[in-house]
């Protein structure tokens, strides 16, 4: 199928809130019909619903049309539920009718196969031709939440509260627990949608549409695929800048899930730890359960901006300060002491067998006392300590015969929120559903409550996340990229060039190599040798032999000339016997180096995302740890550096234990240069490494590096 072009925001306003919609395949045998009809009559849709079938006078108990033709009156949408031989048909029909805009329920297209991938090839050809747009097929159809429009195949249980989060699915049948999910935890929703096959309108299409949705404060997605990754990039990006956080929920972590969701959307699934750092490269926060999908949307769509890090605490549980205190640790939170002046303040609240610290157990008098917790908060929220506060507490759940006191209760929690110098979030205990009575109060005095204290710390901590790369995204200036000029194709060549190779290449391109001179006999070894000075290394230059140790095809503190000539002899030797008809450019003469820290610096091509940069710290961190870091490039100097700090070794390179301190801007523009050499031949490099890039104080060198070319990209 061909690449497809981007649907703008202003079409799919059109698109998702019809006036008059047409239920094309309408009956009474059929769940989805009934399910689509029921939601539409129960939320009270204002326009007309009208039912096609050609075989039927009343359907739904009403009114039923032999085609969309017959219909007298406008139609906005058609929302098509036929078998895939009828499809075709209708869409026609729907072009004579002008109907420009269908949900196509049916299934039976590029999810089976050939044979369906050639009828969705003709369904999207008809579309373009007639100037309609397609939502799936075998998608579900949408819930546009704010306007009360449920196109929707699926039941929807009242009451449908409209809210901050606009959820996209690359599932049809999640889509329902996410939205019962919500309701439990009184997440409200702006719009929810299930993609089907992204026949027309895709899933970054819609993501462009909410990020221009006044009504959705945040973006929910539960991806199985990514189609289109440099509209994905383009969205994120602009929703980053905007200041629209997107949660997303991306399967394919493992080996099975990949098969699975490459089975059921006939999409390749990515790899995903570049896939990881792609999304927070563009700072999409990536959670890894529905259950967290829902909680830190709910939590970014409902809290305001959190400025730091610093968290005060409020509970009635010893036990839960205990459990705070350890999540905490584990996102990075800080819980600094009270300032002096609120622990005074706290000691005349709560009880003298209280302890004030934070976190604060205000102790279970407050089953006595209702006062004692939002006291305590109150005077917490004048801490100047602190950056924001988490309260722990729960909505009521049962009405008691007397409802004022506890609507008395949360109206003045609610007016401390509302007041505070500093962001309050409410935790529940644990992720219980919010009742009926619960619900009931907390939308009256218009409170949110994050459900559970593990979730909850779970998304404290990516919201924390998110928070800071938008203020670094508006801080930063212009980055330094600029344009990279094409590398001459005289340089590309297929398949793995010799270490010899690409150093001239490296240096070519600014990147600091290691001196080495290429000898071709035993005197030319010498005189490279008492050029560079001894002690030296050698190794066999040839693109037959990847791996030159293991055919005996290097040799290492070589103190003499004497040894030189043998390691020059012996390296021929081995090369010829080992690997016969190898073609061998020469031996690699270079000056040995002290020891250093040692790096792997390496860009490879990704079938989705393009050039890799991944940096390590070299040998065993790489090879057993996997201790790494990766971007998407292009990349500039501070994206580098943020690298060496993210990895489990960076210590290192700040001198630890008596070590040599590196000068990390040395490295980063070390690497930088690697990476605009990468960009200067990206339509036919596959991959290119150094390994190592030696780092001692400032002196920054590649020892070794490899190229490896495909057919070119353009």
């Amino acid at each position: 199928m061909k690449a497809k072009v981007a649907v703008s925001p202003e079409r799919l306003r059109q698109f998702f809130n019809p006036k008059h919609i047409a239920l094309v395949g309408a009956t009474d045998k059929s769940r989805w019909s009934v399910f689509t009809f029921g939601n539409l009559k129960s939320l009270q849709f204002s326009g007309e619903v009208y039912c096609v079938n050609p075989n039927r006078d009343i359907v739904h108990g009403q009114k039923a049309y032999r085609s969309l033709l017959d219909i007298e009156g406008p139609v906005d949408l058609a929302y098509v539920m036929v078998s895939t031989s009828q499809i075709m048909q209708v869409m026609n029909e729907a072009a004579q009718k002008n109907i420009r805009n269908l949900v196509l329920l049916t299934s039976g297209f590029s999810e089976i196969g050939d044979e369906g991938s050639e009828l969705e090839r003709e369904l999207l050809a008809f579309a373009e031709a007639h100037d309609q747009l397609i939502l799936g097929p075998n998608g579900n159809g949408f819930i546009n939440v704010t306007a009360q429009l449920t196109p929707y195949g699926l039941p929807i249980t009242p009451p449908l509260s409209a809210g901050p989060v606009g959820v996209v699915l690359q599932s049809g049948a999640l889509a329902s627990s996410i939205m019962t999910l919500a309701q439990a935890r009184n997440v409200g929703l702006s719009f929810l949608v299930a993609m089907g096959n992204e026949t027309m309108i895709s899933a970054t299409d819609v993501i462009d549409y909410l990020i221009e949705d006044e009504a959705t404060k945040v973006i929910a997605l539960f991806l199985e695929s990514i189609r289109q990754p440099d509209e994905f990039a383009r969205v994120a990006r602009k929703a980053l800048a905007c200041g629209k956080p997107v949660v997303a929920l991306k399967i394919g972590r493992s080996e099975e899930s990949a098969r699975t969701a490459m089975a059921h959307t006939g999409a390749l699934v990515g790899d995903d730890a570049v896939n990881d750092a792609v999304f927070r490269q563009l700072g999409v926060i990536r959670v890894s359960s529905l259950e967290d999908l829902v909680t830190t949307a709910g939590l970014l769509g409902y809290t305001g901006p959190l400025p730091g890090r610093r968290m005060g605490v409020v509970t009635p549980s010893g036990g839960a300060c205990d459990i705070l205190s350890d999540r905490a640790q584990d996102e990075g939170i800080g819980l600094p002491p009270f300032a002096p002046e609120i622990v005074d303040e706290l000691k005349q609240i709560v009880p003298a067998f209280s302890t004030v610290h934070n976190p604060l157990d205000v102790t279970g008098y407050v089953v006595v006392d209702r006062t004692l917790l939002p006291r305590a908060l109150q005077a917490v929220t004048n801490d100047p300590g602190l950056d924001f506060i988490l309260c722990l507490t729960d909505p009521p759940r049962v009405p008691p015969e007397d409802t004022a006191p506890v609507y008395e209760q949360y109206e003045g929690l609610a007016q401390i929120v509302k007041e505070s110098k500093r962001p309050i979030v409410l935790v529940t205990n644990t992720g219980i559903d919010i009742t009926p009575f619960g619900r009931e109060v907390v939308d009256h005095c218009g409170l949110h409550f994050v459900g559970g204290m593990e979730h909850g710390m779970t998304a404290l901590g990516k919201a924390l996340w998110w928070h800071e790369k938008y203020r670094a995204s508006r801080d930063s200036a212009d980055d330094e990229q600029v344009g990279v000029s094409k590398t001459s194709d005289d340089w590309y060549g297929t398949g793995e060039w010799s270490e010899y190779q690409a150093r001239q290449f490296l240096q070519q391109h600014g990147v600091p190599v290691v001196p080495g001179l290429l000898a071709n006999s035993p005197r030319e070894a010498i005189e490279a040798a008492l050029e560079l000075g001894l002690p030296v290394a050698m190794k066999v230059q040839s693109r037959d032999i990847p791996h030159k140790s293991d055919i005996g095809g290097v040799r290492l503190h070589l103190r003499t000339v004497q040894e030189v000539e043998e390691a020059y002899r012996a390296i021929r030797m081995n090369a010829e016997r080992r690997v016969p008809g190898s073609r061998v450019e020469g031996i690699l003469v270079s000056p040995m180096r002290q020891a250093g820290i040692e790096l792997l610096v390496g860009v490879v091509k990704d079938p989705l995302w393009g050039l890799v940069l991944a940096v390590g710290l070299g040998g065993v961190f790489v090879e057993v740890l996997k201790d790494t870091s990766l971007r998407v490039l292009p990349v500039d100097r501070s994206e580098i550096v943020a690298m060496l700090e993210e990895l489990r070794g960076a210590p290192l390179l700040k001198g630890v234990r008596g070590g040599v301190k590196a000068d990390v801007e040395q490295v980063a523009d070390a690497i930088y240069r690697l990476t605009r050499a990468a960009l200067s031949v990206s339509d036919r490099l596959q991959e290119l490494e150094i390994n190592p890039l030696r780092v001692h104080g400032a002196e920054v060198e590649a020892l070794d590096a490899l190229i490896k070319w495909g057919k070119a990209t353009y």
